[in-house]
This record gives structure tokens, C-alpha cells and sequence, in this order.
């Protein structure tokens, strides 16, 4: 099993939003970065998702979600109405991949980039270096293990 992290605005797909559907399936779309699409690529059913609020007053991981659909097709790339739309991808070849997420579970709190910040284990993790802004990227166990154990402080 793999460990990911996963950006976005709460008020566009939040922890919240898993909350109030937590055996529903939410689909990741609008993906349109080819390295965050290679990550989601690589995703298997049962991986599990940290889910990080960005572009908001409170920054962090505020809970795990879950892959419950591998890659397919984002639909948005197709829809001429959507934000996401891309006039270049076909349906013989699209160009960009959506998941579908469920809800693992809320953290009590939210875990803020600063705390991220401070663990040893994330010093490598692109998270918290300056300038990433991949909204998907890989996270090693130990990453995983250590934003776990801070969760629970």
C-alpha cells in the first residue's frame, strides 16, 4: 500500500466534504499538472490519502482519505462548460486522470504546516521545501508514520 498527499481548498473539496458523505465516493478531478496526473496514475485501490488544506487562513493535513477508484478519465477535460475543460484531450486520448476518494477519517485537529515544518522525518518531503506546489506527490512510510504520531499530539 502506498501513501500520498493530496492539496486542496477546503471550500472546493474539503475534509468536510467527506465528512458529510463518508461512504460516498468523491471523484479528484481537474488535475492538470502531468506530474500530480503520473502520481495518480500510480494509485491503488486501497491507498491511503493525506488530505491537506491549502489556499486558506488555516493551512495543513486536517485528516486520511482513500482510493476507492484507480485512474480514469477526468470527464471535466471533455465538458466544454467546465473550468477544466481541454480542447486537446479525446476520448481515444485523453490527457488527464481523475480518482475516486473516500473519507478514512477527520483529525481532531488540523495539523498545521507549521508542526509539519518541524518533524526531522519530513525535512526531505517536498511539502515543506519551498516552491513545491504539486498538488500530489508520494509520501514514504516514515513521512507517514511521523504525520500520524503528530496527529494524535
Amino acid at each position: 500500500m502506498n501513501t500520498w498527499l493530496m492539496k486542496s481548498e477546503p471550500d472546493e473539496c474539503g475534509i468536510d466534504d467527506f465528512v458529510a458523505a463518508p461512504d460516498t465516493p468523491i471523484r479528484w478531478d481537474g488535475v492538470r499538472n502531468y506530474q500530480a496526473r503520473n502520481f495518480m496514475q500510480q494509485m491503488q485501490l486501497g491507498d491511503q490519502v493525506f488530505l491537506y488544506h491549502s489556499s486558506c487562513k488555516d493551512i495543513g493535513i486536517a485528516g486520511l482519505i482513500r482510493v476507492c477508484r484507480t485512474a480514469y478519465p477526468d470527464p471535466t477535460q471533455f465538458d466544454p462548460e467546465s473550468h477544466y475543460h481541454d480542447a486537446r484531450s479525446t476520448q481515444d486520448k485523453p490527457r488527464w486522470q481523475a480518482v475516486d476518494l473516500v473519507l478514512e477519517k477527520k483529525f481532531a485537529a488540523l495539523l498545521p504546516l507549521e508542526i509539519l515544518k518541524q518533524l526531522p522525518e519530513l525535512a526531505d518531503c517536498p511539502l515543506v521545501k519551498k516552491g513545491n506546489r504539486l498538488s500530489v506527490m508520494p509520501i514514504s512510510t516514515t513521512e507517514a508514520a511521523a504525520i500520524l504520531a503528530a496527529s494524535k499530539e
